[in-house]
């Protein structure tokens, strides 16, 4: 029915935030919140149980994970309209999730300017990406991506282990791991391990 309202899951592990975003919802005549919840399974349960035209979902959750929750919810409901609201505005973060089933990008810091016409864009059934965000995915897109063992030397470079350490972690040799480094500072154009660690946390490449 065309002048029915969209209805709406909330699903984030902060209450407060979940509060804010029903809170800009409330008043709008096309738009009911019919649902909340704190996690990706609990999203899953609740998913099947209402249904909802959109859900927002964000991706940072203890337990099952936001993408974790698409990939099951978009399994089992393949028409299911998702919404990821998140801080990050990471280009890699932001292509797993669409990769995921996700139909839109959102940063929460955009909330109050952006989320409505995004509901609605996504309901329609039309992408929706943060500007920042899709600049990113431009931008990279012709960028070479790290390989899962590129990645894995990257995460335990962040936390501070020497090039040592990184070898015997992987039981790969200190050659290697320097070749591996190599390879990461080429595709991240960076010089430095500090450098290439904020570059690889900022487009959700590593999670820090």
């Amino acid at each position: 029915m065309a002048d029915m309202p969209i209805r709406i899951l909330i699903v984030d592990d902060h209450p407060l935030l979940r509060e804010g975003v029903a809170a800009i919802l409330e008043d709008r005549a096309d738009i009911v919140v019919v649902g909340e919840a704190g996690g990706g399974a609990e999203a899953v349960e609740r998913f099947r149980t209402l249904q909802p035209d959109v859900t927002l979902m964000d991706l940072q959750m203890p337990g099952m994970n936001g993408l974790e929750a698409i990939v099951a919810i978009r399994g089992e409901f393949p028409q299911a309209r998702i919404l990821v609201l998140t801080t990050y505005a990471g280009d890699v973060q932001a292509v797993r999730a669409l990769k995921a089933g996700a139909t839109g990008y959102l940063l929460k810091s955009s909330l109050r300017t952006e989320m409505l016409d995004a509901i609605r864009n996504v309901h329609h059934g039309r992408r929706h990406v943060h500007g920042d965000v899709a600049a990113e995915i431009a931008l990279h897109v012709t960028d070479e991506t790290l390989s899962e063992r590129e990645a894995a030397v990257l995460r335990l470079v962040a936390i501070g282990k020497a090039n040592k350490e990184v070898a015997h972690a992987l039981s790969l040799s200190e050659e290697t791991v320097k070749a591996h480094l190599k390879n990461i500072f080429a595709k991240l154009d960076v010089t430095d391990r500090t450098h290439a660690v904020t570059v690889a946390a900022r487009r959700g490449i590593i999670e820090l």
